[in-house]
């Protein structure tokens, strides 16, 4: 039996009972439906009728009811307490924020704090990021409010601020100020938005630097760096970018024999010549985000002999504080010897501090889609190759640098897949470059024939793939693209040049001019209602307060399916499909969904149906199993033999076909299938454990 619990006198919360702890100790690892039931086991006595942050607790103080607790912060000891229970007087931030205000805690995300101090060295980013007229004082009601960029778009993520301690210090990132407390807040909305403390665990410095500044991030090898490095990091910083770097050739976060740590992110600062009295030498601050553990080579900061040959008038210039701090100098040559990857984060102007010099680039940015059949051609070795997306790059203003005596203008194009990583589904993406065609401004499959890519990268997995370059002044075409043709998925594309140049989406030749390219279309089109007619259907099958049950979105569905080129597959519609699309989509376990949520199921439904219509090649209004794999794999899902066999057990009818509502069933299950277990691999091992409870509560839920 399940006993409620509640936050304790003193902000803590109780342990749980010994039959319970294998419920609620992975509990950040589980899915919204799964948080739910955490918060009100944690919670269920306390008024809340959302079980948003807004909800009060008994104090008067807001209680965010759905932040994933976990086993970290359920050991025995830990107890969750406000700041003004753990200090006097807090203060929101205390002499502005600094890069010096982050001591990490027990927790291994220094990819995070290193984002983080990078961030507070840029106060006009950190504004976005930290709104800063917050305090304990005025207008306090116990949360906090934080907004991180999500694809394109600036996300608020509001939290409370209960925070884990253990013997009255918290748990995780702390101040040196221990009355200071925007750095512990920050992480704690960081972790709210990736799914709990323990998602922060192990991870990649430039995607923190992307969620909290909206740039665009490089991986460098440094062995394989510019020869010339101190001015790559020059240009680099004085575009404003965000640099991060480690030494991954060790154990994790053991030191090397001058103190550098394997495995450990740090952030580069800044890059001075310095003038000593044997002359000048290359210089880079660096900053280890745990506040101490510093470099004891050349120019470290304690019983270094090279800081005696710098006058104090160049040290003053430095800003140098000896103290074991965390940050430090060293030359650039044992920075290149000492570590060897460096993720750079390139800031757009829409990031630039007004009346700064630094000059960040200027974006432009578009959102697309890869359809199988019809915007999905695959890489180069595909045919449809032409099929993809394509933009057109117009180079015309060139680099404002004395170096730049060939006259060419440098750029960033990068792209990012969009929501494979909550579907646990990534695919192999990469980018082309050509020279665009004389007088079209997009490239035919004959074109493509005839020339070869002057910039292109391999086919990689990850989130985002970029190419950094420069060109003479002209016009170029940009085609990004799945290794596979007919794979779904979405990105977003970014280009980043200088002042004064351009990117657009290349207009595709009219069937007069080129008649070979038939002009794609959306074959949902024929087949659904438009956004605005299912608008109406919703209202008309859902209840008197709006809400679409699965007898509603039965009745819907097939009023949908009648009026279309579909017609005759409702018949294979079922109770059963409609009540697992519902409780599919339900994040609240109430087995409803609102206009907003069926909103967001519709938009799959029109994806699925394109694809339904592409592999339905003989128009059967039904999918022969040989055409399930590839349908499937079109959708960003790939499966083996042994699924395939279950597939055709469990989802086909006697004539071993799959309906069109059969289809929409399948192709949901495993997208949510698949995001369940990605929620718990959160480290990406290709395992999970769960207890008896987790896995009673997704199976019999779904």
């Amino acid at each position: 039996m399940i006993k409620s619990r509640s936050l304790s006198s003193e902000g803590s919360l109780p342990p749980p009972d010994s039959d319970e702890l294998d419920s609620v100790c992975s509990d950040e690892l589980m899915g919204s439906q799964s948080r739910r039931w955490l918060a009100d086991l944690l919670a269920a006595d306390m008024p809340s009728e959302s079980g948003e942050v807004g909800a009060v607790g008994r104090d008067g103080l807001c209680v965010d009811y759905h932040f994933p607790v976990g086993d970290l912060e359920m050991q025995a000891g830990v107890k969750w307490k406000r700041p003004k229970e753990l200090c006097p007087s807090p203060k929101f931030i205390v002499d502005g924020a600094s890069r010096l205000d982050i001591c990490q805690g027990k927790l291994s995300d220094c990819w995070v704090l290193s984002a983080i101090a990078s961030l507070a060295m840029h106060p006009h980013l950190l504004k976005k990021v930290v709104p800063l007229n917050q305090s304990f004082q005025n207008g306090y009601n116990g949360s906090f409010t934080f907004k991180f960029w999500q694809y394109g778009q600036w996300v608020e993520v509001r939290i409370d601020d209960l925070l884990p301690t253990q013997g009255n210090k918290l748990l995780y990132l702390s101040s040196p100020e221990r009355h200071e407390f925007w750095s512990a807040l920050l992480e704690k909305a960081y972790a709210k938005l990736k799914g709990g403390y323990r998602a922060l665990e192990m991870g990649f410095p430039h995607e923190a630097m992307v969620d909290m500044t909206g740039g665009v991030t490089e991986v460098f090898n440094l062995p394989l760096a510019s020869k010339n490095l101190p001015e790559l990091l020059r240009d680099l910083l004085a575009k404003g970018a965000l640099i991060n770097c480690a030494n991954g050739k060790g154990p994790l976060e053991q030191r090397n024999e001058l103190g550098i740590m394997f495995k450990h992110a740090y952030s580069l600062t800044a890059v001075e010549k310095v003038k000593s009295s044997y002359g000048y030498v290359d210089l880079v601050r660096i900053l280890n985000p745990w506040g101490n553990t510093e470099w004891t080579g050349p120019w470290s900061d304690v019983n270094s002999g090279e800081w005696r040959t710098v006058s104090p008038e160049e040290q003053d210039r430095l800003g140098r504080v000896s103290r074991e701090d965390g940050e430090f100098w060293m030359s650039v040559v044992d920075f290149q010897l000492n570590f060897d990857a460096m993720e750079v984060c390139h800031l757009t102007q829409a990031l630039g501090a007004p009346g700064s010099a630094v000059q960040p680039w200027s974006c432009i940015m578009h959102h697309g889609t890869w359809m199988p059949g019809i915007t999905a051609g695959g890489s180069p070795a595909s045919m449809l190759f032409w099929q993809n997306p394509q933009f057109l790059l117009v180079l015309s203003e060139a680099d404002n640098s004395p170096r730049n005596s060939q006259r060419t203008c440098s750029f960033v194009v990068a792209l990012m897949q969009k929501y494979q990583r909550r579907k646990g589904i990534n695919l192999y993406v990469s980018l082309h470059i050509y020279p665009a065609h004389p007088q079209n401004t997009y490239l035919s499959s004959e074109d493509l024939r005839k020339v070869s890519p002057i910039c292109y990268n391999q086919p990689s997995p990850r989130r985002e793939v970029i190419i950094r370059s420069s060109l003479p002044p002209g016009r170029y075409i940009i085609i990004p693209s799945t290794m596979e043709a007919n794979q779904q998925g979405e990105f977003l594309l970014r280009v980043l040049t200088e002042p004064g140049n351009a990117a657009t989406p290349a207009d595709k030749p009219k069937p007069q001019d080129v008649s070979l390219i038939k002009e794609p279309s959306f074959p949902h089109l024929d087949a659904l209602p438009s956004l605005t007619s299912i608008k109406q259907l919703f209202h008309k099958h859902s209840n008197k307060q709006g809400i679409c049950k699965p007898l509603h979105l039965y009745h819907l569905l097939t009023e949908v399916i009648k009026g279309g080129v579909l017609a005759g597959s409702e018949k294979y519609l079922s109770m059963e499909h409609c009540k697992s699309l519902v409780v599919l989509m339900d994040s609240r376990g109430s087995a409803q969904l609102t206009w907003n949520v069926f909103e967001t199921l519709w938009d799959k439904i029109r994806k699925w149906t394109d694809i339904f219509l592409v592999y339905d090649t003989n128009k059967s209004h039904r999918l022969e199993y040989k055409e399930v794999e590839p349908a499937l794999k079109a959708a960003g899902i790939t499966v083996d033999s042994l699924v395939m066999q279950l597939v055709g057990l469990r989802y086909t009818e006697p004539d071993l076909t799959i309906s069109y509502p059969g289809f929409l069933y399948m192709i949901m299950k495993l997208e949510s299938m698949i995001h369940k277990f990605q929620t718990y691999d959160m480290m990406g091992l290709g395992t999970v454990t769960i207890s008896y409870r987790q896995f009673l509560h997704m199976t019999m839920y779904s």
